[in-house]
């Protein structure tokens, strides 16, 4: 499946997953911009990260006042060919994979911690 194909995919998802949150959540993850990359750039990497990253939150979380730390403003990067390869192939698993990820780094933005994602499911 090529690039395009594949942020179509993930875009319909992220709105079929958007439109399913509650009412007040929606409203706030509708404004978190989401960019579809194929990979992490490399000063993604350089920051740390391993290069099979499924998704990224930057950014100041919400409530959180502008910090220099976090110039940029909030959105959330998903790394289509790294879902994809989870997925194995499998358009299904690619959409599931995509909703997943897409929600935890959604819950990185309402401030969420690795733990509070674990106890929502979304680790």
């Amino acid at each position: 499946m090529n690039f395009e194909q594949l942020t179509t995919i993930a875009a319909n998802t992220v709105g079929a997953t958007q439109r399913r949150l509650p009412a007040e959540l929606r409203a706030l993850a509708r404004g978190v911009p989401v960019l579809y990359e194929r990979v992490p750039a490399p000063d993604v990497l350089a920051e740390g990260f391993e290069p099979d990253i499924l998704g990224l939150f930057t950014g100041h979380p919400h409530g959180t006042e502008f910090r220099q730390d976090h110039p940029a403003p909030p959105h959330i990067l998903l790394y289509l060919e790294n879902l994809w390869e989870m997925a194995e192939g499998d358009p299904q698993v690619f959409r599931e994979e995509t909703r997943l990820t897409y929600l935890h780094e959604l819950g990185h933005y309402f401030g969420w911690d690795e733990d509070e994602l674990a106890a929502r499911g979304l680790d």
